[in-house]
């Protein structure tokens, strides 16, 4: 019991910690914001298309946004880390590895969820069409815990190298294939109005994606920072 309250305990330090100072500094907020938003602006002036057009890119659109938005967030997550010196002291505190990995995870996730929560009213203003959907909530809710859930450990992995920045889309972008390919999908139907019960296929494939590469993450993690 004791082993499993300091898990927490240093699990919650670590979210905290950077909710913290993301807070006060807001470099990488504000940085996955402004990038988000000027990929929204920038597709809004140049897919001059016909509605129903547009609307068939919408789901493609947003994963697309949310995708290089985050991949700029995990960088700038372990980047900061490493230039700052702390990654070397969480990596030496006496707590079991995994809950940093766990607390960096949940952090980058929370940090995607605010993005896209920003995201949507926006998309929506410029396209005049209402994407408030409980599906939608739920598609980008495991899609985006599957894409922290590999790009927190891959970042870990890269943060070594000197083309650190050029390295993880490069590891990170193939790996996360399936989650994409199913988070549009599931965005796309639920955006067409289709029932929950025809989109399950999706929906049980982002789950047993982020259970599985979650899994993989937290067994490797550990050996991954060593070397």
């Amino acid at each position: 019991m004791k082993s499993k309250t300091s898990f927490f305990k240093a699990l919650s330090a670590v979210v905290w910690k950077d909710l913290v100072a993301e807070l006060r500094g807001k470099e990488m907020l504000s940085a996955m914001m402004v990038f988000a938003l000027l990929v929204i602006f920038i597709f809004n002036f140049a897919l001059e298309l016909d509605p129903k057009t547009r609307n068939a890119l919408t789901a493609g659109i947003i994963w697309v946004t949310l995708t290089f938005s985050g991949t700029l967030g995990l960088n700038r997550s372990m980047a900061v880390e490493k230039d700052r010196g702390c990654l070397d002291g969480l990596l030496l505190a006496p707590v079991d590895r995994t809950a940093i990995y766990f607390g960096k995870s949940i952090a980058n996730w929370v940090f995607m969820l605010i993005t896209a929560a920003i995201l949507l009213p926006v998309y929506s203003i410029l396209y005049n069409t209402n994407l408030f959907s409980w599906g939608l909530v739920l598609v980008i809710l495991l899609g985006s815990e599957g894409y922290v859930a590999v790009g927190t450990l891959l970042s870990s992995m890269s943060i070594q190298a000197r083309t650190r920045d050029i390295l993880l889309p490069i590891l990170l972008f193939p790996v996360i294939i399936p989650v994409l390919i199913a988070a549009v999908k599931a965005t796309g139907g639920f955006l067409a109005g289709e029932t929950f019960s025809s989109l399950t296929t999706w929906i049980y494939l982002l789950i047993g994606y982020d259970v599985i590469f979650t899994s993989v993450a937290f067994m490797v993690f550990d050996a991954v920072v060593e070397e």
